[in-house]
């Protein structure tokens, strides 16, 4: 379990990224941070792992203040995934994903053989061991930065925004894969996203935030949808505009689900 408590955090240059946020995010359960740029949400992820230290306030895992742990050992206990998977280009596929057990003590052989056992979790092939990042595509990236991340076995596994840089349909496939690997798994996901449609998806607790942090609404997908806190986040989640109204049309003797804007989001099985 994480709990932030009473965190605040306002940089040297003055900039207050969080003013009073204080939360519980439930064990084995993907939390997602969604909001604008801005809103503090990267901020708060890497409180987590001491890659920014809060002005005031606490962060306990397990009831232990991270403030009185080892920032080097904290950090190499965590699964980390950012945005563009920050691989080592000179290094290959297997020797990236076996970096932390490297820093760690494991052995050359062991981190190898760790290494490679974890690449079908994450839909690699052993083929692809011995490759470069360059010689991978964006998708193959991420998976390797979510292999590295996993390698451990960490208990938490932190996303700073990890599909924004991908095509769309690489980003559904990477979804997917984020769906099937936490009921594997079961971890303690933190999830950073702009993209609200994203956090309905892969989320069990959504925390929409303003602007310094603040919470606009914490909760499930459905109980946020079904009672909005607010116009801000009736606006945030599109519902002001009719976006997630949806309806049911024939086109062509298939029943299509259609959303406020027209667009086709499922067809209806007879």
């Amino acid at each position: 379990m994480i709990e932030y408590r009473s965190i605040a955090k306002t940089f040297p240059d003055g900039t207050e990224a969080v003013g009073d946020f204080s939360l519980v995010l439930p064990s084995r359960s993907t939390t997602v941070f969604v909001g604008s740029s801005g809103c503090g949400k990267t901020t708060l992820l890497r409180m987590v792992n001491r890659m920014v230290d809060p002005s005031s306030g606490q962060i306990l895992i397990d009831d232990v203040d991270i403030a009185t742990r080892d920032k080097v050992e904290l950090r190499r206990s965590i699964g980390y995934v950012m945005q563009h998977a920050g691989l080592l280009p000179h290094r290959s596929v297997i020797d990236n994903i076996g970096t932390v057990l490297r820093l760690n003590g494991v052995s050359k052989d062991e981190a190898r053989e760790r290494s490679l056992a974890i690449l079908p979790t994450v839909g690699l092939t052993t083929d692809q061991a011995d490759r470069y990042p360059s010689q991978l595509s964006g998708g193959q990236q991420q998976r390797v930065g979510v292999a590295r991340a996993l390698v451990t076995d960490p208990n938490i596994l932190l996303m700073d925004e990890p599909f924004g840089a991908v095509d769309p349909i690489v980003r559904d496939e990477l979804q997917q894969e984020l769906l099937r690997l936490q009921d594997e798994l079961d971890k303690t996901i933190v999830f950073v996203t702009h993209d609200i449609d994203e956090a309905f998806l892969l989320g069990d607790q959504i925390v929409i935030l303003k602007t310094g942090g603040e919470i606009a609404q914490v909760g499930a997908p459905a109980d946020i949808i079904a009672d909005p806190a607010d116009d801000f986040v009736r606006s945030f989640i599109g519902l002001d505009k009719g976006a997630r109204a949806l309806h049911v049309e024939d086109r062509d003797g298939v029943r299509v689900v259609v959303d406020g804007t027209g667009k086709a989001t499922g067809v209806l099985e007879s």
